[in-house]
Parts: structure tokens; sequence; C-alpha cells
């Protein structure tokens, strides 16, 4: 498996010093936050794009993934009654679907989950259809692109839309194309899951919809900085023979940003060096 430092962690790091910070510090790559770019992600330029691609070979990494997908341009949603803005939307899931592809990623992570959201009022069962065209689009971009689009399940704490892998599997069920999945984001399954993780990886990785992970505590920190142990949990990856990326994506930043990326880091490569 590759581990991947979520970009966002270190984001005031020109993202040349990203690339060289997280390959200094022993990450395989960077997992993308589009915001990071800027307001208009989606319309990164041909140029900025060989850049930062240029950027990450150079530093003898990858760039793995994106995530975070939604946070800019501001007002999105896939949920929405306004068919308008779903509209825009996809069309922003769509570009950013070419911008993985442009920076060598094989993965886009929709977490996003403000641009997710039920109205309080809303129809779940429409805003479930409602979404789950729009992952269809992505899905279908995607898979021309030769990419895995992943739904995140999050927490209720965050969102009141998708919280489990169960209601995710759903969504891909509905679609129904090979390049739309989902994945397991500890932070989120330890809080709004019932089974434990371990457990939750012996039973949705051997069903083959499980492309991506992310390794985070339920506290927020990053792996190693709060209660939940992660030997079990990468012996269970290892025990299905998983062999894609693990994203670092801690939240709350202790000491900083470069301290908590360091900190993780070593403390996963401590676990698989065991």
């Amino acid at each position: 498996m590759k581990l991947s430092l979520c970009n966002e962690v270190i984001r005031e790091l020109e993202f040349s010093r990203q690339c060289d910070f997280a390959r200094k510090a022993g990450y395989d790559g960077l997992e993308l936050a589009p915001f990071t770019l800027g307001d208009n992600p989606h319309f990164t330029s041909a140029t900025e794009r060989t850049r930062l691609r240029r950027a990450a070979s150079e530093a003898g990494i990858e760039i793995t993934s994106l995530h975070w997908l939604l946070v800019t341009p501001k007002g999105l949603s896939i949920t929405s009654p306004d068919t308008t803005l779903r509209t825009q939307t996809i069309d922003v899931m769509r570009r950013l679907v070419a911008l993985c592809a442009d920076l060598g990623g094989k993965a886009l992570v929709h977490g996003s989950p403000q641009q997710r959201n039920l109205a309080q009022n809303d129809d779940r069962h429409e805003a479930w259809k409602r979404a789950c065209e729009c992952f269809a689009a992505a899905a279908a971009e995607a898979q021309s692109a030769g990419l895995v689009y992943c739904i995140e399940p999050l927490s209720t704490r965050d969102t009141n839309f998708i919280n489990s892998v169960a209601e995710a599997f759903e969504c891909v069920k509905a679609v129904n194309n090979p390049a739309l999945q989902t994945m397991i984001d500890c932070c989120a399954a330890g809080s709004s899951e019932e089974l434990p993780i371990p457990q939750l990886i012996d039973r949705w990785l051997p069903t083959g919809i499980i492309a991506h992970f992310h390794a985070n505590d339920p506290n927020r920190r990053g792996p190693g900085q709060g209660d939940l142990a992660f030997t079990s949990i990468l012996a269970a990856l290892k025990r299905h023979s998983y062999s894609g990326v693990v994203g670092v994506e801690p939240f709350d930043y202790v000491p900083d940003g470069p301290g908590s990326a360091a900190r993780a880091i070593g403390y996963l490569r401590g676990i698989l060096e065991k």
C-alpha cells in the first residue's frame, strides 16, 4: 500500500516544497485538495497542471489522488433541488476528474460534507436520486479517464447524508458503474459505523468496492494521536492484500501541520515495519 499525505495539512508551503517535505518525511505521495489551488481549481491551466506534476516528479513522489472536491467554487451541491446548481456542480466534478488525470492521480474521493447536506424539509428519497445522478455523471467521466471516483461516507457530526459504507454502497449499486466505488475514513468510521474498523475492512474490502482509505483518529487528529490503534487496522488491510492508497488526513493539526504529518508517517511506518 502507498502512504499519501493530504496536502492541505501543509498548505502554508508552496507546492514544490510540499512535495519535498512529503518525500523527506517518508510519504509516497500527496493527495491534493483542489481548494488549495485557488477558487476555481477545475479551471487550472494546462501550464499549471504540468508544473504541479513536474514538481511532484522532481521530488520523487506522485500525486496519488484528489479529495475535498467541492469546497471551491462556493455554493455547490449534489443534493439541491435547483437543477441549474446541480448542473454546475456536475460540470465541476467532471472537470476535476480531468484535473486528476492530468496530474497523474488514480482516484477522486468525494467527501465535501457541506456540499451534500440535505435541507431540513428536503425529501430524502428525491435528494438521494439527485445525488446518484451527480455521481453517475462523475463516474462516467472517471471511467473514460481510467480513474476511480469514490463516495466517502462521513460521520453524522459532519453531514446528514451518506454516513456509512453501507449507505454509500447503495448508491454505488444504483449507479452500476465500476468506476464508482467507496472508501473508508477512520475518523468517520470510528464515529458512525457499528463495526470496529478492522471488522469493517473484513466486511467490505473483499467485495471489491473499497478503493481508498483515510488514516485519521476520531478525535480529528492524525493517526497515533488518539485512542484508535492502527496496528489491527493496517493488519486487516494487509490481510486482504490492499495495495491502494492510505491517505493521512488529520483535521486538528498538533502541534502544527508539518509536525502532525511527520508524527503520523513515523507512527504508520513503524507499524508496517513490524
